[in-house]
């Protein structure tokens, strides 16, 4: 893979090459993904262990619960949990450095910890519609398929890194991870919206890495080095992994955390709805976000300051509106 065409489009690299147990295959799933990883800070990932029927019983769910009426939507929504769980209703997210809130709502499913690991007095229960029971098993088994993918992706990005392949695997263990259903929502009169707002204005992930699959309609871009945003759509059977900022921290921006966004359809498409589920995969919030010294020289000097996830999340979600 040249730099060119890493730069043009999104690699496409197969999970089971890494988890085949061939050395030689290995070997180079973990030197692609580190070279992407370093220059666009994207991937898409097939074999992920996503089914195609769990993926389409995940959206028709998701797409019923949105189109409940907003008075049952709001039982949902719990405002002193932060956005940490449940629903998250219209205006509430604004990005970092942007006035004009984001044109979506969305749902939060967070971990499931069930083997007496006291982290679970850290986390809020998580809240599931009764109008839909088959809510809660859908994003339950879809959260933890996931979660298995990005432990393998987490093993590769540590041996590119030269650190023990299984470095993560505690830190991520009952992780702060979120599943995150988003329901763009149709824009009826354009004219009366804010100018500047957006689905989703420019941003990078907060957690160490995002597992997005493939979405209802098109709208995500991802910003090249050369300043230039390109489309991004995933296929059916791919999920999109991206750096997230705190994978970004720990690495000292040896891997980039891309700037990416959700723009408006054109003006005959807004009154169309866009649904997409990302998996945004968090660490215990007591893991040191310090920069590894294996990151830092006299070239790339040390470029943040010490801080556990816990922290920093709790930094990003007070810049997002989400936490006063």
């Amino acid at each position: 893979m040249n730099d060119q065409k890493l730069l043009d489009a999104i690699p496409s690299l197969d999970l089971a090459d890494f988890t085949s147990g061939d050395a030689a295959r290995k070997a180079q799933f973990v030197a692609d993904l580190g070279e992407a990883y370093n220059n666009i800070g994207f991937v898409a990932i097939k074999n992920h262990g996503l089914s195609d029927e769990l993926v389409e019983k995940l959206y028709a769910a998701v797409k019923e619960f949105f189109a409940l009426s907003e008075d049952v939507k709001r039982k949902y929504e719990v405002p002193e949990l932060a956005g940490q769980r449940g629903y998250i209703s219209k205006g509430r997210e604004t990005a970092k450095g942007f006035k004009a809130a984001d044109l979506k709502e969305f749902y939060h499913v967070g971990q499931f910890v069930e083997d007496g690991d006291p982290i679970k007095n850290e986390y809020p229960d998580n809240i599931f519609p009764a109008e839909l029971p088959a809510f809660a098993q859908l994003t339950e088994e879809a959260y933890k398929t996931l979660e298995k993918a990005g432990v393998q992706m987490l093993r590769a990005i540590a041996l590119y890194l030269g650190l023990d392949e299984f470095y993560f695997d505690s830190r991520v263990k009952n992780g702060n991870s979120i599943l995150r259903q988003i329901h763009y929502f149709p824009i009826e009169n354009p004219d009366a919206i804010d100018p500047n707002a957006v689905r989703a204005a420019a941003h990078g992930d907060i957690n160490l890495i995002t597992l997005l699959m493939g979405a209802s309609a098109d709208g995500l871009q991802v910003l090249r080095r050369d300043g230039v945003w390109i489309p991004i759509t995933a296929l059916p059977n791919q999920l999109v992994v991206n750096v997230g900022d705190m994978l970004d921290r720990l690495t000292n921006h040896k891997l980039k955390s891309t700037i990416h966004r959700v723009v408006n359809p054109p003006r005959e498409l807004m009154g169309t709805s866009r649904f997409s589920i990302p998996f945004f995969m968090h660490p215990r919030s007591e893991m040191d976000l310090t920069c590894l010294d294996s990151c830092i020289d006299a070239e790339n000097p040390k470029l943040y300051e010490d801080m556990t996830a816990g922290e920093f999340l709790e930094e990003r979600l007070r810049e997002l509106g989400l936490k006063k």
